[in-house]
């Protein structure tokens, strides 16, 4: 799965894959079992849940 917060590389990467490429990968993506669950959680909730996630692959 996609990270909801990208490195400079990542998305240096994805910018370099052609349209129809990034497609695919969306639609794979969407596919996912995650992608099909409900959930109460707001966009801020998942934003923060990210951000903790990120700083915590930061400092090991």
């Amino acid at each position: 799965m996609p990270s909801a917060a990208p490195t400079e590389a990542e998305l240096a990467a994805w910018a370099d894959l052609p349209r129809d490429e990034q497609v695919r990968r969306y639609q794979e993506m969407f596919k996912h079992p995650d992608c099909n669950t409900f959930t109460t959680d707001t966009s801020d909730d998942i934003l923060t849940a990210a951000r903790k996630r990120v700083a915590a692959r930061r400092h090991g």
